[in-house]
């Protein structure tokens, strides 16, 4: 069975994926979970164990704080460096299983994995202007509801950079952001997504399952987190089927990760309004 709406032309959307016969589903399914399993799945897990241990010591949530970006050995930024690349190297190899597993199903149309899901430079304008705009629709309001939550005390204090002040904090920063940026948006989005329809999962189901996993490996930062990115992979799920292109998403995700990762670092002396 193919893939219906398949269109070479660059300028429309990309096809969509049609559902496979019912013997093969259950194989995508076990495909699907190996793959989280190995990736954000097993995040998930770790961030629900996370907020157990959190709200059951003595602590308030609002009085505690989750660290992101954290140097490993700070009195040696050489080796820190190779730590921190290493961490990003082996925390992309997901996107590259993805990719390579969705040519495993129903080629012609999936034999190009990238193209199939719109990780490709086709339209570059519209990804990056649609991203843009992407990142200012959820950037505003995420800002406000992680003031709200703290307020609430449902959520942690953010420190989103915490590398030692070193010649490549700033480029190791903006490989994380994109690192974060292509590994959620095509795990998390194109590929479970293609594969769900491809199991004939109802829309909403799919929409649903994909946002319900982005707030679920944020959890360890707290409910607002939960709530914040949840909403952010309802909008992400939907504008992916609309456009069926992750590279939008790519750039909306990079764009918030870098503001928050170098912003946070230029300004944190500054920043005590958010704690």
């Amino acid at each position: 069975m193919s893939t219906t709406d398949v269109t070479a032309d660059p300028s429309t959307p990309g096809p969509v994926p049609a559902p496979v016969p019912p013997e093969r589903r259950a194989g995508l399914g076990r495909e699907a979970l190996v793959v989280l399993g190995l990736s954000l799945g097993a995040s998930a897990v770790y961030a629900v164990l996370r907020i157990i241990d959190r709200l059951t010591v003595n602590v308030p949530l609002g009085n505690q704080s989750s660290s992101l970006n954290n140097s490993v050995t700070p009195d040696r930024p050489w080796l820190d460096l190779a730590y921190q690349l290493a961490n990003i190297g082996f925390a992309v190899m997901p996107v590259l299983l993805a990719l390579y597993l969705l040519r495993r199903v129903e080629p012609p149309s999936l034999e190009r994995p990238a193209r199939f899901l719109g990780l490709d430079l086709r339209r570059p304008g519209f990804d990056i202007g649609g991203g843009l705009a992407l990142a200012a629709l959820i950037g505003i309001p995420g800002l406000g509801l992680y003031l709200a939550a703290k307020a609430l005390g449902i959520n942690t204090q953010v420190a989103a950079a915490n590398l030692s002040g070193a010649w490549w904090t700033v480029p190791i920063l903006l490989l994380s952001a994109m690192q974060n940026a292509v590994l959620e948006e095509v795990v998390v989005v194109g590929y479970l997504m293609t594969r769900l329809r491809q199991m004939d999962w109802r829309v909403p189901v799919v929409v649903g399952a994909s946002a319900l996993l982005r707030g679920s490996y944020h959890l360890y930062q707290g409910f607002g987190a939960f709530v914040g990115n949840a909403v952010m992979g309802v909008v992400f799920a939907l504008v992916y089927l609309r456009w069926r292109r992750v590279g939008p998403l790519v750039v909306a995700h990079f764009t918030l990760d870098t503001v928050a990762f170098i912003g946070y670092t230029l300004l944190k002396d500054h920043l005590s309004w958010l704690h």
